[in-house]
């Protein structure tokens, strides 16, 4: 099957998320919008795309403010979908992170004044925008040492509590206090988790183990102390974390201990040189990669509870050369804790490394696929379309996962500047550009694959075969 067919087989596959049949049509009309639109992605910009310029345009706009496409049930589509591509692997490998979406209207829903993550560490800046929280899940062949595709399966809308006013009640004051308590980011990842475990619980992996691997923002008290079972989380701690080993059995009398004595903090068993290093392979920035670790198992950290038992890696910086005549420069150690105590460090580590992809498919959402730039007030078409545009960039990338595609055969010949190398693995714009090629292919009853040939055929540049329509299948965001 092409990538067109097995991308209109995972939108005919999300029946339930539609209220109506005719809301199915309207939704594959968008999802052919959003990934034919060259402009901005508002919503008329994803109208005009599909032909929908001349008809009228308010029905797609209650579709989202009226909640009538379910965009929770189509992430639970995907997620039942990747969980068949590895019906063969042990576990589940999930990540989490949190995304801003810049704004420019203030009375829009959820939008306030944020830290700009792109600012300088000596100055702190501010943005108006919007936050979410992104959830994905990796899709590899196989659990270690490979390269993986993250797809995404949850888009959250989190907002700040707006602050009361200077003239507000005590009572005012107290339910802002308690509503930023209960939306503070850690304590909603807190719940994305458990809505991912319980997404997977009704799939086929409802006995396979989720190890979800997060930032440092996410490896505090609120996250660690609420994880479900079968779950476990990989994430970064402080370098001056205080650890502690083992409580002894003793026979005094009165409360038994939880905690022993307090173990050197990660950045000292860094130093030490009595701990040695222990080689991993693992796959990281295209290839594999030798990593020096160090591992502390049995240990205890008092954010996590007393009930957990913890190991700690410590990971030695890479070394790399900015070209081949450069000095060697140095990245920054990692370190990290895992709640399963006999996880193995090889796939404790790709775990880990795997992460990077969720922050590609953040940059993608965004800059190719307009994710949060279309122009709407409504409340639920805040929550709802952005978490839209996240599925069908999921779709697609699954489709194309389905589609066994690969640079030798299958895709649109690389242009002749393009260095990339064949083993390489698809980009999401040439994705797209091949679904755009084969989606008016179709509809232009024409095959557009020979235009390579025609182009070599002219011995003189001055006769240039190529025309206009291959221009189209080469668009870079």
């Amino acid at each position: 099957m092409t990538l067109l067919d097995n991308f209109n087989l995972l939108l005919n596959s999300c029946t339930s998320a539609y209220s109506q049949a005719r809301i199915g049509v309207k939704v594959k009309e968008l999802a052919k919008g959003i990934l034919n639109c060259y402009g901005r992605h508002t919503v008329t910009g994803m109208l005009t795309a599909c032909g929908k310029q001349f008809v009228d345009w308010s029905a797609t706009y209650r579709m989202f403010s009226q909640n009538r496409v379910n965009v929770d049930e189509m992430f639970r589509t995907i997620v039942n979908n990747v969980v068949d591509c590895q019906s063969d692997h042990p576990y589940i490998v999930a990540h989490m992170d949190d995304t801003l979406i810049r704004k420019t209207g203030k009375k829009i829903p959820g939008a306030s004044w944020k830290r700009d993550p792109l600012g300088p560490p000596f100055q702190t800046n501010f943005v108006w925008g919007q936050r979410y929280i992104g959830v994905s899940l990796a899709l590899a062949p196989a659990v270690t040492n490979c390269q993986s595709r993250a797809i995404p399966v949850d888009f959250f809308h989190s907002p700040t509590p707006v602050k009361p006013k200077k003239n507000a009640t005590d009572t005012d004051i107290k339910h802002f206090r308690e509503a930023q308590k209960k939306q503070k980011l850690s304590v909603q990842g807190a719940h994305r988790i458990a809505e991912l475990r319980e997404k997977l619980n009704d799939s086929s992996a409802k006995e396979k183990q989720l190890i979800i691997s997060v930032d440092g923002s996410y490896t505090n008290d609120a996250v660690l102390k609420k994880l479900p079972e079968r779950t476990t989380l990989v994430g970064r701690i402080r370098k001056d974390a205080k650890l502690f080993a083992l409580p002894t059995q003793t026979e005094n009398k009165g409360r038994k201990k939880v905690y022993g004595d307090q173990l050197p903090t990660p950045e000292q068993i860094r130093q030490d040189e009595k701990i040695e290093w222990i080689s991993v392979t693992s796959w990281a920035a295209g290839k594999s990669h030798q990593f020096n670790v160090k591992i502390i198992k049995d240990v205890k950290w008092k954010s996590a509870g007393q009930k957990s038992t913890l190991q700690v890696v410590v990971i030695r910086p890479l070394g790399y050369r900015l070209n081949g005549k450069s000095r060697m420069l140095y990245r920054q150690p990692a370190y990290l804790i895992c709640t399963d105590n006999n996880l193995p460090i090889e796939n404790l580590l790709q775990t880990y490394l795997w992460r990077w992809e969720i922050e590609v498919n953040l940059r993608d959402e965004k800059t190719i696929l307009g994710c949060g730039k279309a122009q709407v007030r409504n409340e639920n078409s805040v929550i709802n379309l952005p978490a839209f545009t996240t599925a069908i960039y999921s779709m697609i990338h699954l489709a194309a996962y389905n589609s066994n595609l690969t640079r030798e055969k299958n895709v649109l010949p690389k242009a002749k500047w393009d260095s990339v190398p064949k083993q390489s693995r698809l980009s999401t714009t040439e994705i797209i550009n091949l679904y755009r090629c084969e989606l008016w292919a179709k509809q232009n009853d024409k095959d557009f694959n020979d235009f390579v040939s025609k182009q070599h055929e002219s011995q003189s540049r001055r006769n240039e075969k190529n025309s206009m329509n291959t221009a189209m299948f080469y668009v870079r965001k």
